[in-house]
């Protein structure tokens, strides 16, 4: 065990791996009943989709933990099934199996380009303030997210965000988690991030958040499992019509670009919450970590559980103590043993995660005073890749904004030779991006 994760070496231990990956489990858990939700608009059959989301995000996060040993934690990426959603009705005829091949397609691009070294490439030529203004912006998304899980914030129609109904009980909820939180990371508490949502799950009880559960024990469906290879009622394989429709090809870039770059964003945000971000801002092991993301956007797709990619979530594990791949591997088994026990997990509200995601994104704040914001090539680019990953709520159109901002500014002020040629191409590929999507 010592010999393959190194525990020691990272000032680790079993106990805080295995804590911190009970942390990042906890506060991904909502996936397992918002992605057969999300899929079910789509024709997916609920239980087939609980089995799919538990063991796609479980086995691709043991293979993250064992390859890349970090901790990183994978599983259905929200905003991309929602686009499963919308490629079935409106590009499928219906056929879901079909948009699972559009996934599949994707993913198997993504990891050609890894391995290829491309993706290495062009994060190696985004420029360091812009590494910075994406972590920002990522703690600004995390802590977004935790808020509006809770609903302390929300859009009431006259405005695009404001503030939520501070007598509802899931407010309440999210405060409590969030004063739980500080409580214990000040007092000097181990596990302060874990407790914290612990004691909102007890806490949302009287709430009536917290409600018991359905059953206990459920039996995995794998009837999913091969969608891109399953024929539709007049016997057409879903892959088959893939290759074959150039809408859906284009669907298939838009996708690869919001997973590669979703992907570069989440490994910077963890590595710097699980101190492996080296001194020149450069992710260690990212060859690795691609590889695994990149084999889970296409195995997503295999299983039918939509593209499975790295969670931003990840952070706060990380932020709890995980250093090691066994964090990575102590939340995947957490998640096939889910599909087993389904209902009981699904029990865990939204909300109780809101004082870990609020905190995290606090910590990588403080990446901001590294950023020279005096400088306008440095500063305005990286303020679009700040402010534009929580107001687009999309962390690949941020990262977007900020690349083509960048040789914007750098055309505008005549320093051209500073854009590496990877800008050129990532910028060009982002206005493409735009443009389809």
């Amino acid at each position: 065990m010592e010999q393959l994760f190194k525990m020691s070496e990272r000032g680790s231990s079993l106990s805080q791996e295995f804590r911190a990956g009970l942390t990042t489990f906890l506060a991904m858990s909502y996936i397992i009943a918002l992605n057969p939700l999300i899929l079910s608009s789509a024709g997916v059959p609920i239980s087939a989709t609980i089995t799919s989301t538990c063991f796609g995000a479980g086995v691709m996060t043991i293979l993250m933990g064992i390859f890349a040993n970090r901790p990183i934690a994978l599983a259905s990426g929200l905003g991309i099934n929602s686009m499963i959603v919308v490629a079935t009705t409106s590009y499928c005829d219906g056929d879901w199996h079909a948009a699972m091949g559009v996934i599949f397609v994707e993913g198997v691009v993504i990891l050609l380009l890894v391995l290829c070294g491309l993706r290495e490439a062009i994060m190696d030529a985004i420029p360091v303030s812009l590494r910075h203004g994406i972590s920002v912006g990522l703690g600004l998304f995390i802590a977004m997210i935790g808020l509006a899980n809770a609903g302390i914030i929300n859009g009431d129609g006259a405005t695009l965000v404001s503030l939520g109904d501070v007598t509802s009980p899931s407010f309440i909820l999210g405060v409590i988690s969030i004063v739980a939180t500080v409580t214990f990371v000040a007092l000097g508490v181990k596990g302060a991030l874990l407790l914290g949502i612990l004691v909102a799950v007890v806490l949302g009880i009287p709430l009536g958040l917290t409600a018991m559960p359905a059953g206990v024990v459920s039996l995995p469906d794998f009837s999913s499992f091969g969608a891109p290879f399953q024929a539709d009622q007049a016997g057409v394989i879903g892959l088959a019509k893939v290759v074959t429709t150039p809408t859906l090809l284009i669907l298939a870039f838009s996708l690869m670009m919001s997973d590669f770059f979703d992907t570069m964003g989440t490994a910077m945000a963890v590595a710097k919450q699980g101190e492996f971000l080296t001194e020149d801002d450069n992710v260690e092991n990212m060859r690795e970590i691609l590889v695994v993301d990149s084999c889970a956007a296409w195995m997503g797709g295999l299983v039918g559980a939509s593209s499975i990619t790295s969670f931003v979530e990840s952070a706060s594990g990380a932020a709890d103590g995980g250093r090691t791949g066994l964090t990575s591997v102590s939340c995947g088994l957490l998640f096939i043993l889910a599909a087993f026990f389904a209902p009981l997990i699904a029990v865990v509200p939204g909300a109780a995660t809101c004082g870990a995601l609020v905190y995290v994104g606090y910590l990588m704040l403080s990446e901001a005073a590294e950023i020279a914001w005096g400088d306008l090539l440095e500063g305005l680019p990286a303020f679009l890749i700040v402010a534009g990953i929580p107001m687009t709520y999309s962390i690949s159109s941020g990262i977007g904004l900020g690349f083509i901002g960048y040789v914007v500014v750098a055309l505008a002020t005549g320093q051209v030779r500073k854009i590496k040629p990877l800008m050129w191409v990532a910028a060009a590929a982002f206005v493409i991006y735009f443009l389809v999507s």
